[in-house]
């Protein structure tokens, strides 16, 4: 199913591919399918799991660099950034994207939020330390360029046409009304 997925989605123009968590078939099965379609990804590792059980190597993140595909970080362990103290706060923001910077020799300046959540301060902690994007999972279209990129989930039950009707949906207006209103309540009451 993943590669009917992906096979629809060459057809979409402007679209994004990433995979978080950095679990070892990022590498062996994910890479190669967008390979061989010529597609793009960003893959968002956590740190603190690189080369255990299940999760890439530092092998694997020099072959996912070598490639033609981006790295950003998605934490050390992944925990939630909403409401972090400073000591976590540190640990999964910072730390953990200078250990992906010292593996692959890259400056990492894309992150995506643990479980799509995030916060004001842990977005504002974000911009502090310098990222020039975070990608949540707020089934919204993303706007190029902009700091906040949102991204839709996909599960082992979507299909491509479930994926397909996904992002029609979310370029109709009422839905876009329904997931800003979502977003700053978020943003701002959170």
């Amino acid at each position: 199913m993943f590669n009917d997925i992906l096979d629809v989605l060459v057809t979409v123009p402007g679209v994004r591919i990433s995979f978080d968590d950095g679990n070892d078939s990022d590498a062996q099965s994910a890479a190669p399918a967008l390979l061989e379609r010529e597609l793009a990804g960003t893959f968002y590792v956590l740190a603190g799991r690189l080369g255990s059980a299940g999760s890439v190597s530092r092998r694997d993140l020099s072959a996912l660099l070598a490639a033609g595909f981006s790295i950003g970080t998605h934490g050390m362990h992944h925990l939630p950034w909403k409401k972090l103290g400073a000591a976590a706060v540190e640990r999964e923001m910072v730390t953990a994207r200078r250990e992906l910077e010292d593996i692959t020799g890259r400056a990492i300046t894309s992150a995506a939020t643990p479980f799509g959540r995030y916060d004001r301060a842990s977005l504002a902690s974000l911009r502090r330390f310098g990222y020039s994007e975070v990608c949540t999972s707020d089934r919204r279209l993303a706007v190029p360029g902009s700091f906040l990129q949102h991204r839709f989930s996909v599960t082992s039950t979507d299909t491509p046409d479930s994926v397909l009707r996904a992002i029609v949906a979310a370029g109709q207006p009422h839905y876009r009304l329904a997931k800003v209103s979502i977003g700053l309540a978020k943003r701002w009451l959170a």
